[in-house]
């Protein structure tokens, strides 16, 4: 049973990616599974070519060096062909109605000047990636849950009208990870595409700057050193970081701390820890990029293969192939 998840190299891979899916993918992934960086999906808000390849090359650094197996790793846009005309197809089994009733489009499009197309089709992209390798289990958050329905609507009308091609895949619930907050703004959820990196830890930053990140950190004046996220979600959000890099409940952690500097002090230690040998090991592989370049294209090789089948069968079903 394979399962599939994407990240999007939107910009740099930060300490909540790591702590909520990049180090799980790494400790918890099944033979079979499936990891790819979306480029493709960047594309359809404004983007810079240059850095989004560069990017792309990073974030597939920073999966093989978390312990992901190289196997099961790719980029989407190696297989651009591939999925732009699986992509085609499903977008005329698809309503216009189904992509625009979409969340995340209409989220998304309030207050742009200019709202690309690819932001209203990208659903069904998304649907192409799934559909095109097999996935029965897609694990997602709220936010794309809609998006794996569009296609399992797409898969089951495709195998009604056509023939049977494709697996209807799930939507699975990843299990609870830490959701981290920007440092410097507790209210609002660390990104990798903020304009204003001060707040963000990415997982490639250098120890000095890490801990003089975590020093910055907002809290509170209230001075009492306990974990209450919501009467201090500034302190919460460090013991959470903390709580997770050292795999213990956030009430054990803050237990033994009578100050928010001495907190800070062990949330930048367990950080820098936590990211050493991540840093080390995507360093070294953006270093050698022969190496990158061969694992690049050892799994672009796999994944169009394992897709190989599929999008002919759906071609010469829908008539075309």
């Amino acid at each position: 049973m394979t399962r599939l998840s994407g990240i999007t190299p939107s910009g740099h891979a930060h300490i909540g990616n790591h702590l909520g899916a990049i180090r799980r993918w790494a400790r918890q992934g099944r033979p079979g599974d499936l990891y790819f960086v979306s480029d493709l999906h960047a594309m359809t808000v404004s983007y810079n070519p240059a850095r989004l390849r560069k990017l792309s090359r990073e974030l597939l650094a920073v999966l093989v060096a978390a312990g992901i197996e190289p196997d099961q790793v790719f980029v989407q846009s190696d297989l651009v062909r591939e999925v732009g005309a699986l992509t085609w197809v499903l977008e005329c089994a698809c309503s216009f109605g189904e992509a625009a009733r979409m969340t995340q489009f209409k989220q998304k499009s309030e207050g742009q000047g200019m709202v690309r197309l690819g932001l209203l089709t990208y659903p069904v992209l998304m649907a192409a990636d799934i559909l095109l390798q097999g996935a029965a289990e897609v694990p997602v958050g709220d936010d794309q849950a809609q998006h794996v329905e569009l296609a399992r609507s797409l898969a089951r009308r495709f195998n009604t009208t056509y023939g049977e091609v494709f697996t209807v895949p799930e939507a699975v619930t990843p299990p609870t990870a830490a959701r981290v907050r920007d440092l410097s703004d507790p209210g609002r959820k660390m990104s990798k595409s903020t304009q204003d990196s001060a707040g963000v830890v990415f997982v490639l930053d250098e120890p000095d700057l890490i801990r003089r990140k975590v020093r910055r950190a907002v809290t509170d004046s209230l001075g009492r050193v306990e974990y209450r996220p919501q009467e201090q979600p500034g302190l919460a959000n460090l013991v959470e970081i903390l709580s997770a890099c050292v795999g213990k409940p956030p009430r054990e952690v803050v237990a033994g701390f009578s100050s928010y500097g001495e907190l800070k002090e062990a949330v930048a230690d367990a950080v820098i820890e936590e990211l050493r040998p991540l840093r080390e090991r995507a360093s070294a592989l953006l270093a050698d990029r022969a190496e990158l370049d061969r694992i690049r294209k050892a799994g672009a090789e796999r994944a169009t293969e394992r897709g190989a089948h599929r999008l002919s069968s759906a071609l010469r079903l829908a008539g075309v192939g």
